[in-house]
């Protein structure tokens, strides 16, 4: 048990001076805590958290555990799944240390990102709550093969999907259109048909299984709305059109803005390889229309970063949140975008806020995240779960 004494309290309800107690990984008081505190019997451990902040942990609803920012990802390829392993352990404990406490893994090898999820939540190792995909679905040589699962046909990525699923899979993540990182691919253009998108939201509908699309271009995106996706990954071709579409149906959107900057900012002298860089820049020149057209939309924004790509380290996850405010966002509505938004994406009821009856991921700050988004980063203290992390 911890009573976090002394401070204010910043959510999307606005921020406020209030205690925080929390208890067997529920905050279980905010404001007067000290009924609930006896109630519960015990002693807690105070915190003082005196001109410091608590904020939800935020959730990253878009990150490859197996990978680790080095600048050419294809030298991943001939590793073995235990260096993966190994990746992944250190990839998650880095990102809940930034006060990262939900991630969701939209593509690893395998079952790797399943089994670290049930690591963690096992205690096995330290990191955040992960949900995940397993396996992309991807059309035969599309964007991804390395590590996805090549269908093609309506029928076969029905089933492919069906085996993510049958394998705990908390989301479906397939490829919509070609990608930056896959040589040769051609990053905007359409990889999965509209029928074979449909027989994916298909597959998924009986159990109510989130989905997400990684598509660039916007008729890759048009032909993932249309089919029912839960989110687009990326979006960034997006037109007006498809930022209609988008708002009208429901649709989030998880633009992994540090994805783009990382490769951009770095280029090949850093190591990436040339294809790569030359997508990227094509991209980025897009990416300033994308916002435009999605905030003028209102299009639901989900935070996520695809960390892992180039020099898009987990431990800088929290850079996000300044990259959604230089492209449009407030303060307000990036903390939005990080927390209940992309908690109502994973379908997480209970995630997302500092409140009664809310699991116990807390960050501690040093300032309001509510008005400087710079306040995410290097927290004061992070409990994940209800447990202080060391």
């Amino acid at each position: 048990m911890y009573v976090l004494r002394g401070g204010r309290v910043a959510d999307v309800g606005g921020t406020r001076e209030a205690d925080v107690a929390v208890a067997d990984g529920e905050v279980v008081a905010v404001g007067e805590v000290d009924d609930a505190v006896a109630d519960l019997g015990g002693e807690p451990t105070e915190v003082d958290v005196d001109g410091r902040v608590v904020a939800p942990g935020l959730i990253d609803a878009h990150v490859h555990v197996m990978m680790d920012g080095r600048p050419d990802v294809s030298t991943a390829v001939s590793e073995s799944d235990y260096a993966a392993s190994y990746r992944a352990a250190s990839n998650l404990e880095a990102a809940v240390s930034a006060g990262v406490t939900t991630v969701r893994d939209l593509g690893s090898r395998g079952t790797l990102a399943l089994d670290a999820g049930e690591a963690v939540a096992s205690g096995e190792i330290d990191g955040p709550r992960v949900l995940a995909c397993g396996r992309n679905v991807i059309m035969t040589g599309g964007h991804g093969n390395w590590f996805g699962r090549e269908a093609d046909g309506p029928a076969e990525v029905r089933k492919a999907a069906r085996e993510q699923l049958k394998a705990g899979a908390d989301v479906l993540k397939c490829m919509a259109t070609g990608g930056v990182l896959t040589e040769g691919a051609v990053t905007g253009a359409p990889e999965l048909t509209p029928e074979e998108l449909e027989a994916f939201t298909d597959a998924a509908a009986p159990t109510d299984t989130p989905t997400a699309a990684h598509a660039h271009g916007e008729v890759g995106i048009k032909n993932a709305v249309e089919a029912g996706i839960s989110s687009v990954e990326h979006g960034t071709f997006m037109d007006r059109e498809a930022a209609e579409m988008m708002a009208e149906r429901g649709t989030y959107w998880v633009p992994t803005a540090s994805a783009l900057r990382g490769i951009v900012d770095n280029g090949v002298e850093a190591g990436i390889p040339e294809d790569a860089v030359a997508k990227a820049e094509d991209a980025a020149d897009r990416f300033d229309d994308a916002w435009d057209h999605a905030l003028e939309a209102e299009v639901s924004i989900a935070m996520g970063t695809d960390a892992g790509t180039p020099f898009n380290f987990f431990e800088e996850i929290p850079r996000e949140m300044a990259h959604m405010v230089d492209y449009g966002l407030s303060p307000e509505r990036a903390l939005e975008a990080a927390t209940v938004n992309a908690a109502d994406l994973l379908g997480l009821d209970d995630v997302g806020r500092v409140e009664e009856g809310y699991r116990a991921d807390l960050v501690v700050l040093d300032a309001d995240p509510n008005e400087d988004v710079a306040a995410w980063q290097d927290p004061e203290a992070v409990f994940a779960r209800g447990e202080r992390v060391e």
